[in-house]
C-alpha cells in the first residue's frame, strides 16, 4: 500500500511539473555599455510571483502554463512590462536592458565595479570580495540621515567617531588608519590628524565609501587599523538639480549669550573669510630677524585684528547646498558633469573642569581650572566632476575644495599654580584656526581588449593644503566680572603667536595593470606614490611695556583695545617680535611602491588573492634649535624598504556561508604633528612638542571571518582578529615643574587580538507584523598588552631612562569594547510619500588617553553613549525632508587620571576635563528640480 502511494504521489509531482513552464533570462544596465545588473526585480504581473536577479544579473522563474505580463525594475530605472506565453515543460527567454528612470541621489553611479549604492548590492560585494572590506553608499548614508563622510563610517564594524579627535577603527586612534580619496593618496589638511577631518566632506558628494580592513598590495603599506576609499561623485545617471537648506538647535549652544571675537561678526567673518584680517603684518617682514619693535600709529595700522570680543546672541545654524549634474549623449559615447558647493555654520559653547598634573611626592593639579569656549565654526566644500566614457575608454576629473574656520573665545578661570592665591586667575584667549584643502584629480580606465579582460587602470592628483592659527592672541588677569578684570602689561602677557603649516605640493599618482584569465582569475600588477612637502612658521610678537606704565588697571574686555590703542598712542606700550630661530621647520616625505597581486580561484568554492608590495619610504627633517640665529639646519633621516607581502583566502561553505582568513605586514608611520620638530606653547603654560626621532611602526596582522548571508538584505558575520605592532607610537604627558608636555614616545611592542561581530536582521522573520524594520548590529572586543622599553629618545634627541609609571599597560588610545546598532522602520503615507525612520546607538569601552609618567597614573577618556533619531521622508519625486535628532543622552565627555598613582595624590577629584555638547535638533529641506 505504502508503495502505490509513493508511486502515485511521484506521478502527480510529475504530471503537475510536466504543466509547469521556466521564465529565464538576464537583465542588463542599459547605462553602464549592458553590465549585469544585480538584485532587479523580475515578476509575474497580479500571480505574486517574484524573483530577483543574482550577481550575474541572470534570474528563473517557474510558472504554470498560460499568459502573463513579465514586469522588469529596479529602483531608479524604468520599470518595462513584457507580455509572455509560457508553455508547459518549456523554457522561455527574455533577456532585457533597463535605463534610468527618476533620478534619485542615492542611486548614483559608483566608480567600482559594483556600480551601484544600494546596500543589498554592497552587501553582495562584501559577500563576493576576496578581501574583508565594508562599504556604505549613498543610499544607507541617506536612510540614516547621514550627513558627512565621517559620519557614515561610524555605521561599519568596530569604527567609532570621538568627538574632535577623528575615527577610531577597531579601538585604535587616528593616527592608524589611512585615507584614499578615488584610489589617489591625500594629504591631511590639518597636521595634527593622519587623515582629513572626513565631517568637512558632504554625503552629496560621495557616492561610496569602502573600508579595508585587512591589507591588499595595491593599496598603500601605512595600514593597521584601516584604509578608506571615498569615491566621488563624478557620472551622475541623469541630470538634475537640486537645492537643499538646513538650519538647527543645540540645547546651551544656540539662541544664548555668546562671546565672538570682533574679527567673527562681521559678514566677512559669518562666512569664515575674516583669517585675512588677522594675518602677520608685512611691518614685521618674511623672517623674524632682525627683530622689529612697532610702536604708536604704525601698531594701531599694522594690526587689523585686536584682543577684544563682542558679546550677542547665538542663532540657529544654518546649511545650505546646491547639486547640478547634466548627463549628455555624444554618440555612442557619455559625457558628464556634476557640479555641487555646501556651506554650514554652527554655534558651540563647552563648559567643564580643565586641569593639568604636577609631579612630585604629593600629585596635585598646577592648573584647576574652569574652562569655558565659545565656538562659531564654519564649513564649505565644493566638488566639480567631470566623465567621459566610451565603449572601452574612461576619463573622469574631479576638482574638491575644503575650507574650515573656527573662532574661539576660551576663558580658563581659577587657579593657576604661579599665582596659587588668587582663585580668579583668568587666562583669556581669542583665536582663528583655518585650514584649506585643494585637490585636483584626473583618473580612468581602458579596456585594451574588447572582452575586458586586460584593462590598465590611471589615476593622477595634486593638492595644497594649509593650516594656520593666525593672530592667535591672549592676555590674563584677575577675574572681578564679565564687565572687570584686572590685567597688566610685560611679561607674556598680551601676547600674538602665529603659526602657518603649510603643504606647498602633494603629489600622487597610480598605474595599475589588470589581466583576467581562466573563469576568474585575475593578475594585477602596479605602482603608486606620492610625494608631500610641508613647511612651518611659528612666530611671537609680544606687547611691551614702557617705563611710566601702570603695573596694573582695569579692563572692560569688551572694550580692551579702545584701551591698548590710547596706550600705544601714548607710548606706553609697543609690540615687538621675540620669535626665536627654531621659528621655521621643514618635512620632506616620499613614497614611491610596486606591487603585484594575484587572485586564483583554485575551485568553485576556495579563492585565493596573495600579493606583494615593496614600497620605499622617505623621510627628510630639517629644523633649528633655540640659539643662534646663523646655525646650520640639523637634519634628521628615516630611509626605510618594506616588504610587505599579503594572503586574503575565502572558503564559500555553501551559497550563503564564506569563511575567510588574511594575514599581512605592513608599517604605521606618525602623523605630522607628531613627529615635527616644533614646540606649541599655549597660553596656559602647557606644551605641545613633537619627537622627530620617532620612528615608523611594523606590524604583523592576522584576521580570520565567517560570514553567513541568509537573504540578498541579511547578514551575520563573527571575526577574530590580532596584531604584533613593533615601535608602537603613544601619546604621554609629562608633568615638569611649572608646565605639562604633552609629546609621543615608541614603545618596544604591543600585542592586540579580539573578536568582532556584525548582524543585519529584516526582522519579518520573527513576526510578519515587523516586516519594515530592520535591525543592525556591530561591536568588537578586544586586548592589548604593551612592553615598555628601558629607554626612550626625547624630542630633543636625548636617550635617557623611560620613566614611565607602570611596566605592564594596555595600548594607549585602544579601546576594550565598542558597540554601534541601529533600527529602521520603513513606511508610507501615501503611494508616493515613503518615509525612513531610523534610530543609531554606539558607545566605546574606557582606553587611555595619555600614557603616565612621573609616579602619575594614565588619563583615561571614559565610555561617552550616543543615541541618535534620523526621520528621511520622500514626500514626492521633488520634495525631500529629513529631521535629526543627534546626542539624545547628552552624555559628559570625560579625562580622568586613574587610581593606581605611585605617589600620594592630594585632590579631591581624578576629573581632568569634562563638557557636554547639548542635544542637536536639524531639520532640512530639499528641492530636485
Amino acid at each position: 500500500m505504502k508503495i502505490k502511494f509513493f508511486f502515485l504521489t511521484f506521478f502527480m509531482c510529475l504530471v503537475m511539473t510536466a504543466q509547469k513552464g521556466t521564465i529565464s533570462g538576464t537583465v542588463t544596465d542599459k547605462d553602464m555599455n549592458n553590465a549585469p545588473l544585480q538584485f532587479a526585480n523580475v515578476g509575474l504581473k497580479g500571480a505574486g510571483v517574484g524573483v530577483t536577479t543574482d550577481e550575474k544579473g541572470k534570474y528563473s522563474i517557474k510558472a504554470e502554463a498560460g499568459n502573463y505580463t513579465l514586469v522588469f525594475s529596479f529602483v531608479g530605472y524604468e520599470t518595462i512590462e513584457v507580455p509572455i506565453h509560457v508553455k508547459a515543460g518549456e523554457t522561455v527567454t527574455i533577456d532585457k536592458a533597463l535605463g534610468s528612470g527618476s533620478f534619485k541621489l542615492e542611486d548614483v553611479v559608483i566608480q567600482k565595479s559594483v556600480n551601484r549604492e544600494k546596500e543589498t548590492v554592497l552587501l553582495l560585494e562584501q559577500k563576493k570580495a576576496v578581501e574583508i572590506k565594508q562599504s556604505i553608499g549613498a543610499q544607507e548614508m541617506s536612510r540614516k540621515g547621514v550627513s558627512d563622510v565621517e559620519e557614515g563610517l561610524t555605521k561599519i564594524t568596530g569604527i567609532s567617531k570621538v568627538g574632535s579627535r577623528g575615527l577610531f577603527v577597531r579601538g585604535l586612534e587616528d593616527r592608524y588608519n589611512n585615507l584614499l580619496i578615488n584610489n589617489l593618496a591625500v594629504p591631511s589638511n590639518n597636521p595634527f590628524k593622519k587623515i582629513i577631518p572626513l565631517d568637512l566632506i558632504p554625503t552629496d558628494v560621495v557616492s561610496l565609501i569602502e573600508t579595508y580592513k585587512t591589507f591588499n598590495p595595491d593599496i598603500y603599506g601605512d595600514f593597521a587599523g584601516a584604509t578608506f576609499n571615498v569615491v566621488t561623485t563624478t557620472k551622475p545617471i541623469k541630470s538634475i538639480t537640486k537645492l537643499s537648506l538646513g538650519t538647527g538647535f543645540t540645547t546651551n549652544n544656540n539662541l544664548r549669550d555668546f562671546n565672538l571675537p570682533t574679527s567673527a561678526g562681521s559678514t566677512k567673518g559669518f562666512f569664515g573669510f575674516s583669517g585675512s584680517d588677522r594675518d602677520l603684518p608685512s611691518v614685521f617682514g618674511s623672517t623674524p630677524n632682525p627683530p622689529v619693535t612697532v610702536s604708536r600709529n604704525d601698531a594701531i595700522n599694522a594690526f587689523k585684528n585686536g584682543f577684544g570680543m563682542e558679546k550677542s546672541k547665538s542663532p540657529l545654524n544654518t546649511s545650505v547646498g546646491i547639486l547640478h549634474a547634466e548627463k549628455f549623449d555624444v554618440g555612442k559615447n557619455k559625457l558628464s558633469y556634476l557640479f555641487s558647493i555646501n556651506f554650514d555654520n554652527s554655534y558651540q559653547f563647552r563648559q567643564g573642569v580643565d586641569r593639568t598634573l604636577q609631579a612630585g611626592s604629593l600629585i596635585q593639579y598646577s592648573n584647576n581650572f574652569r574652562r569655558t569656549t565659545y565656538d562659531y565654526k564654519t564649513n564649505l566644500s565644493s566638488i566639480v566632476g567631470i566623465n567621459f566614457s566610451t565603449e572601452r575608454f574612461t576619463i573622469s576629473s574631479s576638482l574638491l575644495y575644503l575650507k574650515s574656520t573656527d573662532s574661539q573665545i576660551q576663558d580658563q578661570l581659577g587657579v593657576q599654580s604661579a599665582f596659587a592665591n588668587n582663585p580668579n586667575y583668568l587666562i583669556r584667549t581669542n583665536q582663528f584656526e583655518q585650514s584649506d584643502f585643494y585637490n585636483g584629480q584626473i583618473f580612468g580606465d581602458y579596456k585594451i581588449t574588447k572582452n575586458k579582460n586586460h584593462v590598465l587602470k590611471y589615476g593622477g592628483s595634486l593638492a595644497q593644503t594649509k593650516f594656520s592659527q593666525p593672530d592667535r592672541n591672549s592676555y590674563t588677569g584677575t577675574y572681578v566680572n564679565d564687565q572687570e578684570v584686572i590685567v597688566s602689561y610685560g611679561g607674556n602677557n598680551f601676547l600674538r603667536q602665529y603659526l602657518d603649516i603649510k603643504s606647498n605640493l602633494f603629489s600622487s599618482a597610480f598605474l595599475e595593470y589588470q589581466w583576467k584569465f581562466g573563469s576568474d582569475n585575475k593578475l594585477t600588477v602596479g605602482y603608486n606614490g606620492n610625494h608631500n612637502f610641508t613647511k612651518s612658521s611659528y612666530r611671537f610678537i609680544n606687547t611691551i611695556k614702557n617705563f611710566n606704565s601702570a603695573s596694573t588697571f582695569t579692563v572692560n574686555p569688551y572694550e580692551i583695545d579702545n584701551v591698548i590703542r590710547q596706550d600705544l598712542l601714548d607710548y606706553e606700550i609697543s609690540f615687538q617680535e621675540q620669535s626665536n630661530a627654531n621659528w621655521k621647520s621643514k618635512l620632506e616625505e616620499t613614497i614611491n611602491a610596486g606591487y603585484a597581486n594575484i587572485y586564483f580561484k583554485i575551485n568553485e568554492n576556495l579563492g585565493i588573492n596573495t600579493g606583494l608590495r615593496l614600497e620605499k619610504y622617505n623621510r627628510i627633517t630639517k629644523y633649528k634649535e633655540i640659539g643662534s640665529w646663523d646655525q646650520n639646519y640639523l637634519k634628521i633621516k628615516t630611509d626605510d624598504l618594506y616588504v610587505l607581502p599579503s594572503v586574503n583566502a575565502k572558503y564559500s561553505l555553501n551559497e550563503k556561508t564564506n569563511l575567510r582568513l588574511a594575514i599581512s605586514q605592513t608599517y604605521t608611520k606618525p602623523v605630522i604633528m607628531e613627529s615635527f620638530p616644533i614646540s606649541i606653547v599655549n597660553p596656559d603654560g602647557t606644551v605641545f612638542q613633537g619627537n622627530p626621532y620617532l620612528k615608523n611602526s611594523t606590524n604583523t596582522n592576522v584576521d580570520f571571518k565567517y560570514e553567513f548571508f541568509p537573504t540578498g538584505k541579511e547578514m551575520l558575520a563573527v571575526g577574530a582578529f590580532g596584531k604584533n605592532i613593533k615601535d608602537p607610537i603613544e601619546r604621554t604627558f609629562v608633568a615638569n615643574p611649572g608646565t605639562t608636555i604633552m609629546s609621543f614616545l615608541n614603545s618596544e611592542k604591543a600585542v592586540l587580538y579580539g573578536i568582532e561581530a556584525e548582524f543585519i536582521l529584516d526582522l519579518s522573520r520573527f513576526s510578519e507584523s515587523l516586516k519594515d524594520f530592520t535591525w543592525g548590529f556591530n561591536t568588537s572586543v578586544m586586548n592589548t598588552k604593551v612592553t615598555v622599553p628601558s629607554t626612550n629618545i626625547s624630542p630633543t634627541g636625548n636617550v635617557s631612562q623611560s620613566i614611565e609609571t607602570h611596566r605592564e599597560r594596555e595600548l594607549q588610545g585602544a579601546s576594550k569594547w565598542l558597540i554601534n546598532s541601529d533600527v529602521k522602520y520603513d513606511f508610507k503615507f501615501t503611494k508616493d510619500w515613503t518615509n525612513t525612520v531610523t534610530l543609531v546607538y554606539s558607545v566605546f569601552g574606557k582606553r587611555i588617553y595619555s600614557l603616565g609618567t612621573a609616579g602619575i597614573d594614565h588619563v583615561y577618556e571614559l565610555p561617552v553613549s550616543k543615541l541618535d533619531f534620523v526621520w528621511t521622508s520622500k514626500v514626492n519625486k521633488h520634495i525631500d525632508v529629513k529631521f535629526s535628532a543627534d546626542n539624545l543622552l547628552n552624555p559628559y565627555y570625560r579625562l580622568e587620571l586613574g587610581d593606581n598613582n605611585k605617589d600620594t595624590f592630594t585632590e579631591a577629584s581624578h576629573r581632568i576635563q569634562d563638557y557636554k555638547k547639548g542635544v542637536g535638533f536639524s531639520l532640512n529641506l530639499s528641492y530636485t528640480f
